[in-house]
């Protein structure tokens, strides 16, 4: 049996979550308020402090900025009447955009929400490497945007080593690896890959990408793994800078 609120601070060196799908209703994360309060609890247990929101925008989920802002609103309403002493600062939403063909969006033209630091948390396809992004990384640098890409990990088409991932890193994108990934949440090779990224430096975030509790009791048996003990005090993340 799980026990959810075991005060287990094994993430609280990191202190921020930049990276999950609590808002209820609006993708694959969170279904309703009641999941997205236990969830935040749960988060708060391991050690995140502050949280931040990041819906999915991408052709699947083609939210729209200022409805996403308003249901924000709401919930940070409901979430007020919590008891504080349980829960983390659920700081601000900001989203995970998908860079493709289906969706990239034209520079300038849109009203992205970002992290603080006008960081944008960005993705690619989990399956399909059909799109070619980095001109279009280049022109959102340009205007001053710091991207972030998400779970580098998980894409079965990349690699630490491969010519996209090093141009990358050459034009300051950083790398956020899923802290499930750490576990074998998403199986062995993206457990191997997070790794990699952080043992050669390649990623200035961890993320939990929480969605639901099922992810959330993930995270509780990942607090436990020793080996992400250990990683988390030998490496140094940038999460508590936002």
């Amino acid at each position: 049996m799980f026990r959810l609120f075991n005060k287990n601070k094994t993430f609280d060196p990191l202190g921020t979550d930049m990276h999950c799908h609590l808002l209820p209703g609006v993708d694959d994360g969170s279904s309703n308020i009641g999941e997205t309060i236990n969830c935040l609890k749960t988060l708060y247990s391991v050690g995140f402090k502050k949280i931040y929101f990041t819906p999915h925008f991408q052709a699947h989920y083609p939210n729209n900025e200022d409805d996403i802002k308003h249901r924000f609103a709401e919930l940070k309403k409901a979430i007020a009447k919590e008891d504080a002493n349980n829960m983390p600062e659920v700081a601000e939403v900001a989203g995970e955009y998908r860079f493709d063909d289906k969706f990239a969006r034209i520079p300038g033209t849109d009203n992205v929400l970002t992290l603080p630091g006008k960081r944008l948390l960005c993705e690619f396809s989990l399956h399909f490497n059909d799109f070619a992004p980095l001109p279009f990384f280049e022109e959102y640098i340009k205007m001053g945007y710091k991207l972030i890409l998400a779970h580098p990990e998980r894409y079965p088409y990349l690699n630490i080593h491969s010519e996209q991932i090093m141009k990358m890193k050459q034009m300051g994108i950083a790398f956020q690896v899923n802290i499930l990934s750490l576990n074998g949440f998403y199986g062995k090779s993206a457990m191997k890959k997070g790794f990699e990224y952080i043992e050669h430096g390649m990623s200035e975030y961890l993320g939990t990408d929480t969605h639901n509790m099922r992810y959330g009791k993930a995270l509780l048996q990942t607090a436990e793994n020793k080996q992400v003990q250990k990683m988390l005090k030998n490496h140094r993340f940038q999460n508590s800078e936002i």
